[in-house]
């Protein structure tokens, strides 16, 4: 047993009088107990009770350890209360790493409520399109999508968001729009770094796969100059809906292919270790979450036709 954990069971023993009550109040047996007094007093060198049929009281040496025991427990009992207020505090620095998009567009304006809520709360965040170790970093929470590759850390999955194909309508106009995903051989491909099709992607519709023939004819890791390629003319990409909606509704992008589906992108919340998740993990996810969703709920309305919503 841990020497704290003697300790605790002699100032128990002190405080009933009686080796079978403390005993009781430690739910072990008395021999279990007495042999607990018995390594303490081996560790330490001294006898620490005088032992009789009415009780047990303390020696001389049983006395001072008693006094130093209590004191020790005490303090011990005190950080593990503040560790315990710490967690649940919503307050000091906060490193939070994502996407420059995911960032400009959904989390950055989530972050900024937060720190009005939370005064106590310095929020760092960092914009980088690349895949960091929170480690070796010193970042307290990164939010990413796709692929997560080689890094040290926890992640979970904590959200979904929906990709469309999507292209200028100029660009549609002068290769034609496709009406199957065989089609698609007709039109470049912008490909983001992480969207290694392999001369292939795969679209749903009603529930059925299609492997749609993919000609890449540019690849980026900066989503900004994935969108200059794609206003320019270049081709058509992939992209999360929620990234996009303003301008699919004005009509400077148009969705390619509408009736078929494209996967979902997952969306992970990394942190250095299991034990590293407070509460101000939970308050920035949880808000995070709530905002997708309002965002999604407003994008699925927009969506539908006049009628629908009149209706």
């Amino acid at each position: 047993m841990d020497r704290l954990g003697l300790l605790e069971s002699f100032v128990i023993a002190l405080d009933e009088g009686s080796l079978n009550r403390a005993a009781q109040r430690r739910g072990i047996s008395q021999p279990a107990m007495s042999l607990q007094i018995k390594q303490l007093e081996t560790l330490l060198g001294h006898e620490l009770l005088h032992r009789s049929s009415t009780g047990v009281k303390p020696t001389r040496a049983g006395q001072l350890i008693y006094t130093q025991a209590q004191a020790l427990l005490s303090g011990y009992d005190r950080m593990c209360a503040e560790l315990s207020a710490l967690e649940e505090s919503v307050s000091g620095t906060f490193r939070i790493s994502t996407s420059t998009f995911f960032g400009r567009i959904i989390l950055g304006p989530v972050l900024l409520e937060i720190n009005q809520a939370y005064p106590d709360l310095n929020i760092v965040m960092k914009l980088e399109d690349r895949l960091i170790d929170v480690v070796r970093e010193n970042v307290d929470l990164a939010i990413r999508s796709g692929t997560l590759g080689d890094m040290d850390g926890a992640a979970r999955k904590i959200a979904q968001m929906e990709t469309v194909l999507f292209a200028t309508p100029s660009y549609l106009d002068q290769t034609g729009r496709p009406k199957v995903p065989e089609d698609l051989k007709r039109l470049k491909f912008i490909q983001h770094h992480e969207d290694q099709t392999g001369g292939f992607f795969p679209l749903m519709l009603e529930g059925v796969e299609y492997q749609a023939p993919v000609h890449v004819g540019f690849t980026a890791d900066d989503p900004d100059l994935i969108i200059r390629a794609v206003t320019n003319h270049t081709g058509y990409a992939r992209a999360p809906r929620l990234f996009l909606e303003e301008a699919l509704w004005d009509g400077r992008f148009e969705e390619v292919l509408p009736s078929y589906h494209p996967p979902h992108k997952d969306i992970y919340a990394v942190y250095p270790s299991r034990h590293s998740y407070d509460k101000r993990h939970d308050v920035v996810i949880t808000a995070l979450l709530e905002r997708m969703e309002a965002m999604s709920v407003a994008s699925i309305a927009r969506q539908r036709p006049p009628a629908a919503i009149l209706a």
